[in-house]
Parts: structure tokens; sequence; C-alpha cells
């Protein structure tokens, strides 16, 4: 399972970014497609999670502030991140969680890079 992610850049505190991430390769089915994020020194942390049954999970710094959805048809997961902040600056790591014809995958993307200017 291959993961392409796109999305990230600067932009200004306030400003708005729309992550995205598609899977692509042996792949069966879904059961979850997240967003994490990490910063120098710190542990990668959730940001996002939606389950193939659309149950969605935020972290509480970003509660209300950004939306998680997929695109089963495409397995792509949009974070769709609004009121940005400095302190959501971060490497954005996409996440999926699937079954394909053999065995199960929990891959990870290689990052994109948001950071929010004051």
């Amino acid at each position: 399972v291959q993961l392409q992610a796109s999305g990230g850049g600067l932009v200004q505190a306030g400003g708005s970014l729309r992550l995205s991430c598609a899977a692509s390769g042996d792949i069966v089915s879904i059961n979850s497609m997240g967003w994490y994020r990490q910063t120098p020194g710190k542990q990668r942390e959730l940001v996002a999670v939606i389950t193939s049954g659309d149950r969605t999970n935020y972290a509480d710094s970003v509660k209300g502030r950004s939306t998680i959805s997929r695109e089963n048809v495409e397995n792509t997961v949009y974070l769709q991140m609004n009121s940005l902040k400095p302190e959501d600056t971060a490497v954005y790591y996409c996440n999926v969680g699937a079954r394909g014809y053999i065995r199960g995958y929990d891959e990870w993307g290689r990052g994109t890079l948001v950071t929010v200017s004051s």
C-alpha cells in the first residue's frame, strides 16, 4: 500500500488548509484513515481519524476547527483545517489501516509540512 499526501504549505494564522492523502495498492478494504502530526522533540500525536463506518475522532486541540472526511472510491482522506494557529505548525502524516488480499497494512505517508505564521 502506498500513500500520497499533499496540501501542506505556509499559511497565516486564521487561514485554512486542506490536506489530502490517497491510498493505492493492495487494498481490499480500508478500516481507518487518519492524520497525525509531529513537531521536533515531541511524539507524533493524533489529529483526526475516520473509520470505515465514518466514525470520527479529533484531538481536542483541533476540534471545531478541523473536519476529516474520506472518499471511498478513490481511497482518499481529507483534512480541512480552519482558523489555523501557529501551534498547528507541524509535519502532518497520513495513516491508513487496510486489509489486503494477503495481509493487513498499517501504513504511514511521508509527511507534509504545515507552517502557520503569526
